[in-house]
This record gives C-alpha cells, structure tokens and sequence, in this order.
C-alpha cells in the first residue's frame, strides 16, 4: 500500500527491529550475463558482516547461544526470470545451521517477515532465539529479497529528500494540499526510476517466488520448508500456486487476504487498525489503574483523534530540527498497535504529545519508515513501494479517493483518510502492474498451516479464511488465535506454538478451525 508512511512497510518482526533499536549482508547487484546451470551453483558461506545502510545498519549478528555463527552467501539468480540466460542479481542469505543430530536434520527451513521490503537477512538473527526449537531440525534460513536491501536493493530519494517527504502532509483537506502531495508523490516515483530503473519492472512477488524455488534447489532441499509472516503469506500462496508440488512443510503467519485488490485491502486495514486501537485504548481504561490517557476508551480515542486535528494545523516539536506532524504521528500510533507489547511506548508518547512533546511518537514513526537514530533510511519504504506497485494492477486516481472517503472514514476516524489517500502512491508509476490480487491456488499442494490472529491490525484476521479457500480444498489449514497484534507465533501463546512446532518439526497437522487463545 503505497503511502507517505505505509502500514504495510513492515511485518512486526521487521518493525519491532527498528523498534528495539529507536526505543531501549551479503548480495550486489551483477550485471553479467551467464550460461551455466544456477541450480548447481555453489554459495560461499561466511560471517555475516555488519547490515548495510540499505538494511537498516547496525552491528554484524551476534553468535547464537551455543557460540555458533550466523553464515552469509550471496545467490546469483536471473534479473529476468523470462529470460533466464541474461543478466543476473545477487540475493543476500543469512543462515544458522542445524543445532541438532544430523540424522534427525529435515532441510533448510526459509524465513520470510514480511513487508513487502523487509530485510530477512537483518530480522532473522534479532529474532532467531524465537525458533531455538526449529533450528534442532532446520537450517533457519532468510533472504533479502530482490530490490531489498542487498539484493539489489531499490534507490529512491537521499536521507535528506526522505525526512521531508515523511513530513508531508498525508491527508490534504484543500487543494494545495493536494497538489502538493500529489507532486510530492511523483518526485518520489521518479526517482525510484532514475536510480533503480533497471530492477523496477522484476520485483514482483512472482519473480521473489521464482528466486526461493531456485534457493530450494541451490540449498539441496527436493521440498520448500517455509515459515511465512505478514506479506510473506502472500509471497508463500504464490510460490505454492506456481509450484505446488514443491510444497513441504508451511506456517503462514498473520495472513494477507489474497483475494482483495489494493483498494479492499486498504479498506480492510483502516478496520483492523481502527479495531486495534479500539482494543488498546479499551485497555488502558479497564486493565491500567487511572489510564493517564483517558478516563474512558472514548475518551482516550477522542483525544487521540483531537491530537491529530491539532497537529494538522500546528505541529509540536519531535525530534530535532523535525516536527511532530499529523502525518508522522498517524504513522507512530500505528507502529504501536502492531504488538500488545508495544502499548506502553503508545501511552507514554500519547502522554507526552499531550503536554507538547512529540519525541516518542516520532521514534515509533521512524521506526515504521525505516529510519535510524543516526538519520539514514533502510531501504523498506522505497521497496515496498516498488514491489506493491509492481504487483498492483489498479491506479487510483484523486477522484476515486474522493468517492470512496466516507467509506474509509467511516471505517477508522483516525486512519481512514491516511489510508485513503494512500492509493494514489502508484498512480505515476514506471511499470505496469500485474494484476488485481494474486492468485494463491494450489491444487495437489501439501498441507499450509494457515495462522490468523482476531486482533491483527495490520492483516486483519478475516484474510485467514480467504487463504485457506483460496489455496483450496485440501490445502490450508485454519488455525485462529484469540489475541492482539500483529503474528501469532511469537504472541506467547503455548498453544500456537506447540500447533505450528508440531507441524514443522513433527509433520502433525493440527484439525482445520482449531482456536487458541
């Protein structure tokens, strides 16, 4: 969803990185052409080095537990999937190998967290304590995609073109207003073509579904093992529509709805956040002694909504020289609704907004952007515009925002109009997209466990259903947790994480329509 500060930049392992770093590497580009067989090509493995700017930045993964080192290597794979002997890219890997005995060792187990536009190769070493047990069994195995990252990662504007492209205002109420972020938006598009033309037309989530079958290959696995959050549900129902019988073991985790077009989906997550925050400020009043937020949940949500009026006309600072917008603190309450575990950096920056200081919902909104504390930019926005528009066939104009406003308003108060405007992020775009939705069928396909969480803001759980009819009879399997957040697995919940352990470590699948809470 091309926006100012998209929702859908990041999945919560992704944003909880920038999160943890805010708040307390291994590809290139290659422009030869080749002849011989990818598939028999051999990765060179080595320690990993320190993430680059396009990564996020930051510090070389630390040694797991038990003193082993993460390992990168770079994959070489066509630029162009429909002309496989020309030019090739490198796709940056990061791996843990198999803490276990290697009789018992089932194959490489790939990672992917989402976006579109996350970096794997960064997000999975900050988070691989979480799949301590998987490793026993797995390579714990993730990747940057194309135009991520190292992966011939996507340019766009400069650090400095960024801080004022966030400071827009995202939802115009007049026609300068407009205009200005009409041409804002432009600029921006043309720059991803200037700098990155060449990649732009093969980001798509089909040709990132070719590069894992061809990593499936390279890695010696004759089955996919897959772990999928957030857009990598999206990413995983194309690869078991284009290779179904390639499929092994696979958890989609906090699941796109893949039969909605950029419109719906959009829609679909002014609802989920509206209902997120609803969950949050319903919270605070009940569960928090004197919630310092407000005295009721409407309350707390009218004073949020009055924030936001007052920062359209007249911003507070942030976090020097740059202001607290209405646009930047949309983008900083939405970080926090991505995990319950976020609430209480919500709060306190609510709290502070309140009495003129916008630092903390600023941090939360650099986050969603991608921004480091140095002032450098990862490259997950501009990727995430790329692949979206890349894949997103429609293009929204200023009179279709228009006729379809009361409809996002009346959805989310606070996000509805944000996410509206949104739409028109590809509408000057250099590549055609490719379709309305993805196709995710996947007919003689193994059994997909299928994850939905009832409070995801970002993915809301009604898409869960869609998937599993979707990828057909015979195929997904419903699992439904109770809960608040973006992703099930890493929610704390036993009984998800004994469902999705027992699937990839044991080949158990649970019933279909299982509910854990």
């Amino acid at each position: 969803m091309p926006n100012p500060s998209p929702l859908r930049a990041a999945a919560l392992t992704v944003s909880a990185v920038l999160l943890a770093a805010t708040l307390a590497g291994c590809g290139s580009g290659d422009d030869d052409s080749q002849d011989e067989d990818l598939t028999a090509q051999k990765l060179s493995w080595e320690d990993c080095p320190e993430p680059s700017e396009s990564e996020g930045g930051g510090n070389a993964p630390s040694p797991l537990p038990d003193g082993d080192t993460w390992q990168c290597a770079t994959l070489k794979a066509p630029l162009d999937w429909d002309d496989p002997d020309g030019d090739t890219i490198g796709l940056a890997l990061i791996r843990a190998e198999s803490s276990g005995a290697k009789d018992e060792r089932i194959g490489s187990l790939i990672f992917n967290f989402g976006g579109p536009g996350g970096s794997g190769v960064t997000t999975l070493p900050a988070f691989g304590q979480d799949y301590t047990r998987l490793r026993t069994r797995y390579d714990l195995v993730s990747f940057d995609p194309r135009g991520v990252g190292r992966s011939d990662g996507v340019e766009c504007e400069d650090n400095e073109q960024l801080d004022e492209y966030f400071q827009q205002d995202g939802t115009p109420d007049d026609a300068a207003e407009r205009d200005t972020l009409l041409a804002n938006t432009k600029n921006f598009n043309a720059a991803c073509e200037d700098n990155s033309g060449k990649i732009l037309p093969h980001v798509r989530t089909t040709d990132a579904a070719r590069d894992m079958d061809l990593m499936r290959q390279v890695l010696g696995d004759d089955e996919l093992h897959y772990f999928g959050i957030s857009y990598g549900t999206e990413l995983g129902g194309v690869y078991a529509h284009l290779f179904p019988e390639k499929v092994g073991r696979a958890v989609f985790d906090a699941v796109v709805d893949p039969t909605q077009n950029p419109e719906q989906g959009s829609l679909g997550q002014a609802r989920g956040f509206q209902r997120a925050l609803d969950n949050f400020a319903e919270d605070c009043t009940t569960k928090v002694e004197d919630c310092p937020i407000g005295d009721t949940a409407q309350d707390v949500k009218d004073r949020i909504a009055k924030l936001l009026k007052d920062l359209d006309s007249k911003p507070i600072p942030g976090i020097f020289p740059r202001e607290l917008t209405q646009t930047a603190a949309t983008s900083g309450i939405a970080q926090a609704l991505y995990s319950q575990d976020f609430w209480e950096f919500l709060t306190q920056g609510l709290q502070q907004a309140y009495d003129g200081d916008g630092q903390d919902l600023m941090l939360l909104a650099d986050a969603m952007n991608g921004r480091n504390q140095d002032g450098e930019y990862s490259n997950i926005v501009a990727a995430n515009v790329s692949i979206n528009c890349a894949d997103d066939k429609p293009r929204y104009t200023v009179d279709d925002v228009r006729a379809r406003l009361p409809e996002f308003r009346a959805a989310s108060p606070v996000f509805g109009d944000y996410l509206a405007w949104g739409m028109v992020g590809c509408t000057d775009w250099a590549v055609a997209g490719a379709a309305d939705h993805p196709d995710v069928s996947a007919p003689g396909s193994a059994p997909i466990l299928v994850v939905g969480n009832t409070g995801d803001p970002a993915t809301p759980y009604e898409g869960t259903r869609k998937m599993v009819e979707a990828l057909g009879p015979g195929v997904g399997v419903e699992l439904t947790y109770k809960g608040q957040g973006h992703g099930s697995y890493d929610s704390g919940s036993k009984c998800v994480r004994q469902a999705v352990d027992g699937y990839l470590l044991e080949g158990e699948v649970p019933p279909s329509g299982k509910v854990c809470t």
